[in-house]
């Protein structure tokens, strides 16, 4: 007797999680491993959150399934302030991470799932999940890994019978640490179309340059945002995360609101009081220093990477590089990466993973292990960040990237 539905068992573990977990059994096995497979936020949580979270552990009554009302106020007011679009928050939901607020997106929505390739892991599994169609739009690294208007409007009008299609855009983008440059021009197709977008904000804090550019503004009426706490203050964790919805998705957020209230009620009291604090307290110099931090390891890691034999596009915002190793001889980028942590103990994930074809030699490179807490307390605030302190403070980060490097000249 078949126990499992056929969509269901054809949906794997995510790979993330996978290698962090792998990564940490060697580690255990007493092996040297370099964690560049898992993005995580290497910072500490601000400390006068972590304060407000001590502050409230007492509280243990059920909070409203929506979310606590101060903090939605919170979050539509800084979305305000950092998109000029008002998401008010009567049109917000608290989700336990932004990637809940996902999957009961997918589970809601009756359409297709447009995807760029790259894309996080967990776009296109959460589609199958639901039972949505997902289409690939194929990427240039000189487009900055993401699709030109034309690239997207092509997709739209020869690929898809769906008239229900929803763009996914990650900016900056999990696995390129690219950011995208084109989102007015992808808007303007977008709404001529008549696609809804989702704009996954989870990095958008961390671009590189301090802008916070989102979609939303360009097409408000046809742009859902998902965003939390994992990224830009350090509490993946904590699992706090929300999704808004423009006035006209009214409809589509009552079902969301439905399937929250029937499967996780409602997220940690504690914690949403918690979140209240981050999203309206002012935390500019932390952000301005872990951005600070972020950029110059990033940088250190690509130019001690790009050769003849990887190409590499320049880190722009969050934590990741994606190295196209050439010359090689392997199956896929599964076996590569593999064939890289026995080799060096670096541990990256396959460019497979992120919607690439097998055959092509990408791999994802996470650069933040690091004690994020010690390089953070010693980084003045207006100080320089020097390669010097790079290689004090990120010491794995640099013997990582030195093995990979001479690993791939040998190949």
């Amino acid at each position: 007797m078949n126990l499992i539905k056929k969509n269901i068992t054809k949906v794997k573990q995510s790979a993330t999680l996978v290698i962090n977990e792998k990564s940490k059994q060697l580690i255990a096995d007493g092996k040297k491993v370099y964690s560049f497979g898992f993005g995580q936020s290497p910072f500490p949580v601000p400390e006068k959150i972590v304060s407000v979270l001590k502050d409230n552990a007492h509280k243990k009554e059920y909070l409203p399934m929506q979310g606590l009302e101060e903090l939605r106020e919170a979050v539509s007011k800084y979305l305000f302030s950092q998109t000029g679009v008002n998401y008010s928050k009567e049109n917000i939901l608290i989700t336990p991470g932004s990637k809940e607020a996902m999957l009961l997106m997918h589970v809601a929505f009756n359409g297709d799932i447009l995807l760029p390739t790259s894309s996080w892991v967990s776009y296109e599994p959460q589609a199958n999940i639901a039972k949505n169609k997902t289409h690939w739009i194929k990427t240039k690294r000189e487009n900055n890994w993401f699709p030109t208007a034309d690239e997207l409007e092509k997709k739209i009008k020869m690929k898809i019978k769906n008239k229900n299609i929803i763009l996914i855009l990650n900016s900056p983008n999990n696995p390129s640490g690219s950011v995208c440059k084109n989102l007015k021009q992808l808007a303007k197709i977008a709404k001529k179309n008549k696609i809804l977008v989702l704009s996954d904000e989870i990095y958008t804090d961390l671009t590189f340059n301090g802008s916070y550019d989102s979609i939303s503004k360009y097409y408000p009426e046809g742009t859902l945002i998902s965003g939390g706490l994992s990224k830009w203050c350090g509490a993946g964790g904590w699992r706090l995360g929300f999704i808004a919805v423009p006035d006209k998705l009214k409809k589509f957020l009552k079902s969301l609101k439905t399937l929250a209230s029937e499967s996780y009620s409602t997220v940690n009291t504690p914690l949403q009081y918690a979140a209240v604090e981050a999203y309206s307290g002012d935390y500019e110099n932390y952000k301005n220093k872990t951005r600070k931090i972020l950029e110059g390891v990033g940088n250190y890691a690509y130019n001690n990477l790009k050769s003849n034999k990887i190409l590499l596009t320049p880190p722009e915002g969050a934590f990741y590089l994606m190295p196209e190793f050439l010359g090689t001889k392997f199956k896929n980028s599964n076996h590569l990466c593999e064939k890289i942590l026995e080799d060096t103990g670096v541990a990256l994930l396959p460019g497979s993973d992120f919607g690439f074809e097998p055959k092509k030699m990408i791999a994802r490179l996470s650069y933040t292990d690091f004690d994020g807490e010690n390089f953070l307390n010693s980084l003045e605030d207006n100080g320089n960040l020097t390669d010097g302190m790079v290689e004090k403070f990120a010491p794995n980060v640099v013997e990582g990237i030195k093995k990979l490097s001479n690993w791939a000249k040998k190949i």
